[in-house]
């Protein structure tokens, strides 16, 4: 049992904050263990003062869990650290009903349905590893037998990476990513019109004390629940898998239709007809519309004009990153213009500053004596802005489930993992997580990435070792299953098995 010395106690809520189950109180600003508590230990390592102990002493109503190393004593009736299993009338049982369908289709390949036969969400684990698989079933499908194998796993070398649809500036590559004021990750390098974190890995899950936490943030997104992270000097961000990120408190809308550039480049035959130059501001290139080679292409002639920018090539100059217009540092669109070779530039000409999502946009004019002054936005000018906007996608957080499975994922399937691992980069067995299709990394081992929004939904959760639990199935041919070694002996058809669920007469 978990004892705590009140003595010792100072009231920080570290153990209440980080425990799985809610099972401490605070009273009198100490820390008080209520009914459901299972000696899981997390309190008891993350206590900064000591004062959380361990002892031999058992509940009289618990039942010793052994699905994962972390052996939780579950009282009648309450749920493990994972939150897997239950103690239903002094039987350890799983809480989740085993999900039979993927969510997503998975198309037939070589005469093989790829869809697994059943999911593993719900299956329970096989521990220790020298167990078979909790199910392994079988069905013939248009004259095939084939075979799925399933386990929830427990992956210590897992994570999430989080594409964010974003021109704002959120923080340097490489920073830092906290939640709760915990490193949980990483600022990555940006990719297309979306800023990228890594949360997770080996590394960080086994960081001392701080891995609890590293764990739930990657099931909570794993999961498609809301997280609020910080990242280092940057910015504070709200994600959820499929929704709108939500940046310094602002609502993202739209992602980008393409750099500054590019935008140019799509409509300059738009723009050439209702302005005499079009700045168009982004973080990672700006595009002058009369200088581009799509200006020239639509038979305009360089006005002049210089953007705030560090040129690139004709047309083209390199932003600076920050919360402005386009995700630069440009808050006022009259900052937009550097400077203006009147040489060139004529009194009157309309310069159109814009980004490229087409949210902001400003009409400029050109005074007497190369001055640049704000202007009503035209109808016409308008319907070209609209036209950028309306040629956007929806701004979108999506998350992407990376792990790799190694001994004790695969040691349920086979006798030989390694005969697993080569079959599986031969493609003669699918791997699919929680239902969903995946891809694997080449060369050793299995390492694989799948989108969450493909998952059965709250199909992954965690443990205290600390390592996130992920469902995988395993499907393949009757033959090639006993070409590898796999434990026919524990097959059961699908019929049997729904029966056994009680899911069929």
């Amino acid at each position: 049992m978990i004892k705590i010395n009140l003595k010792k106690c100072k009231g920080c809520k570290i153990c209440s904050n980080n425990c799985p189950i809610s099972a401490i109180d605070m009273l009198d600003k100490k820390a008080i263990m209520k009914d459901n508590c299972v000696s899981c230990g997390i309190c008891l390592r993350v206590c900064p003062f000591s004062a959380i102990e361990k002892t031999t002493e058992e509940n009289n109503n618990s039942m010793k869990c052994t699905n994962c190393p972390v052996n939780c004593a579950i009282p009648l009736g309450m749920t493990g650290a994972c939150k897997r299993y239950t103690n239903i009338d002094g039987d350890i049982t799983r809480s989740r009903k085993l999900v039979v369908d993927a969510i997503t289709k998975i198309p037939e390949k070589n005469n093989l349905p790829y869809k697994p036969v059943i999911t593993a969400v719900g299956s329970g684990t096989n521990y220790p590893c020298c167990r078979p698989a909790p199910f392994i079933i079988q069905e013939n499908l248009e004259g095939v037998d084939v075979v799925t194998v399933v386990t929830e796993a427990p992956l210590s070398y897992s994570g999430v990476k989080v594409k964010i649809d974003t021109n704002m500036h959120i923080g340097e590559e490489g920073a830092k990513v906290k939640r709760d004021g915990k490193v949980v990750g990483m600022v990555t390098t940006e990719e297309y019109g979306s800023k990228m974190l890594t949360i997770g890995g080996a590394n960080l899950l086994s960081n001392g004390n701080d891995g609890f936490i590293v764990a739930k943030t990657i099931v909570d997104l794993a999961n498609g629940r809301e997280v609020q992270l910080k990242i280092d000097q940057g910015s504070v961000i709200k994600i959820k898998q499929g929704e709108s990120p939500i940046i310094d408190g602002k609502k993202e809308k739209l992602m980008r239709v393409g750099c500054g550039s590019a935008t140019i480049g799509m409509f300059a035959r738009n723009l050439c007809k209702v302005v005499d130059e079009a700045i168009i501001l982004d973080y990672h290139v700006i595009g002058l519309l009369s200088e581009h080679f799509a200006g020239e292409e639509v038979g305009m002639k360089y006005s002049g004009i210089i953007p705030t920018g560090t040129k690139s090539t004709r047309g083209r100059y390199f932003g600076e990153h920050g919360h402005g217009w386009g995700g630069t540092k440009i808050d006022n669109p009259l900052d937009a213009v550097k400077s203006i070779d009147m040489n060139t530039a004529k009194p009157g000409y309309k310069i159109l500053v814009t980004e490229t999502t087409g949210q902001k946009a400003a009409l400029l004019e050109i005074k007497e004596g190369g001055g640049v002054e704000e202007v009503p936005l035209t109808e016409e000018v308008a319907d070209v802005v609209r036209l950028i906007s309306k040629t956007c996608e929806e701004a979108k957080v999506s998350v992407v489930y990376t792990g790799g499975t190694g001994g004790s994922a695969r040691a349920g399937v086979t006798n030989f993992p390694k005969k697993l691992t080569d079959a599986i980069h031969r493609e003669e067995v699918h791997m699919t997580v929680a239902g969903a299709p995946t891809f694997i990394l080449p060369g050793g081992g299995i390492n694989f990435m799948v989108a969450v929004e493909k998952m059965v939904p709250e199909s992954t959760t965690w443990v205290p070792t600390p390592a996130t639990v992920a469902p995988i199935e395993y499907t393949m041919t009757r033959e090639k299953y006993q070409q590898l070694g796999g434990h026919v002996e524990e097959i059961l058809t699908k019929k049997e098995l729904l029966k056994k669920l009680n899911l069929e007469g």
